[in-house]
């Protein structure tokens, strides 16, 4: 597998270049490289679903300014949030403006940038456990990262390569599973393991409704049910080290998101139950403004209080937080149910593919498929393409403009037949 330096490596260039910097966690960087790739990438013409997919976050953000200029909040927290509420709209851009042509090789780009990411964390990781002596994965997570969902993608993608008509080697195959299966694997989330399971069960076909699609979803739901009653049977500390450490996250996973009630005087429910927490103040904070509230939210800027200091993953302490990290509360509080409503139009139109008799176009709307069904559970646990980390909505341009390169040619085919 040879990348090819044509007139097309600037532009793959500039997409490896977008992937990465959000893992830097710098997002005034992010938000300036994206903003400049948009610019120097300008396309002539845009296709009606990448307009339709850009309308629905644009409609979340025309709902937010409108509402939050009636709204005496500051400045500062105006333009942050609406710096997060654009970034979908410039990673779905700016993805759809790096696929020029055919010659952009979009999965063997994907693929390599995703083995240049996977090298670079797991000798981050290997160095840690030299170095800092990491003995528990909280301190592995905290040194290599805690999620990588590109990687997943890049990994599912080399699984199926055949569908997907790359032409790899037995050892090429395996070398580059191995190095971006083994990077995935070892930032232990939760959301990447059932991200991976839900690709994959994408891929064979089996979020196409039909008895066999539903008998296999079934057992898997099954078999979900079964593991998790058995693990929640099991007496697991907070603390613990190793596997221990992670099936008490497992155990604790669908409780954090969906508890009603959280104590925040006991530390432990608190931190345990964080998310369920933002979203009983969210809803709480936002029906205080009445049915004008709830339905289009509190605006650009809104913000909602903690009622105590929270300590948070960027090494500082908060007592208001204007993003939340769940997509749909975030929304509902910027832009209520309308807003939440034009978050489900962007899913619906990523499960409704058109039907082709294009096996490669079948096989990329399966994964664009998938990654609706994915959105719908990384929308509520990790912000989804709000993220600041983020880089999904780059891969999706990326793909839709290639999709539609593959439908472009396939008509002029069939016109001079």
């Amino acid at each position: 597998m040879k990348l090819t330096f044509s007139k097309e490596f600037p532009y793959q260039f500039l997409f490896a270049l977008c992937i990465i910097l959000p893992y830097f966690n710098v997002y005034e960087v992010t938000f300036l490289v994206w903003l400049t790739t948009l610019f120097l990438s300008i396309k002539k013409k845009y296709s009606i679903i990448v307009l339709k997919y850009v309308f629905s976050f644009s409609a979340i953000i025309i709902i937010a300014f409108i509402v939050g200029l009636n709204k005496d909040y500051p400045l500062f927290i105006k333009i942050r949030d609406f710096t997060y509420l654009v970034k979908p709209i410039l990673g779905i851009l700016i993805g759809y403006q790096l696929c020029r042509n055919h010659n952009c090789k979009p999965f063997q780009t994907i693929i390599v940038t995703g083995l240049i990411i996977a090298i670079v964390h797991l000798i981050i990781v290997f160095s840690s456990v030299l170095l800092y002596n990491v003995r528990n994965i909280h301190q592995l997570r905290h040194y290599g990262g805690f999620f990588s969902d590109y990687e997943v993608y890049a990994l599912v993608i080399v699984l199926f390569y055949k569908k997907f008509e790359l032409q790899l080697s037995r050892k090429e195959f395996f070398t580059v599973a191995i190095i971006i299966g083994l990077s995935s694997f070892l930032y232990l989330s939760r959301t990447n393991f059932i991200q991976f399971a839900i690709l994959i069960l994408a891929m064979k076909g089996y979020f196409v409704l039909n008895k066999k699609s539903l008998t296999v979803i079934g057992a898997f739901l099954i078999a979900v049910i079964i593991g998790y009653s058995y693990i929640y049977s099991m007496n697991l500390s907070r603390n613990g080290t190793g596997m221990e450490a992670l099936l008490y996250k497992i155990k604790n996973a669908p409780i954090e998101a969906f508890k009603t009630k959280v104590d925040k005087d006991d530390w432990q429910d608190f931190n345990d139950n964080y998310r369920s927490y933002e979203n009983i103040i969210t809803v709480r904070q936002v029906k205080s403004e009445g049915i004008t509230g709830i339905l289009f939210g509190k605006g650009m800027g809104s913000t909602i209080k903690l009622g105590k200091k929270v300590w948070t993953n960027d090494g500082t302490y908060i007592t208001k937080a204007a993003i939340l990290h769940n997509t749909y509360f975030t929304i509902f509080l910027k832009s209520g149910l309308v807003g939440v409503f034009f978050c489900f139009y962007f899913i619906y139109l990523l499960l409704k593919q058109n039907k082709t008799d294009i096996e490669l176009v079948k096989n990329i709307n399966l994964l664009l498929i998938g990654t609706g069904v994915f959105l719908v559970l990384a929308n509520w646990v990790l912000l989804g393409l709000y993220l600041k980390l983020d880089n999904k909505s780059i891969l999706l341009g990326f793909i839709l403009a290639y999709k539609e390169l593959i439908l472009k040619e396939e008509k002029a085919l069939n016109k001079h037949e």
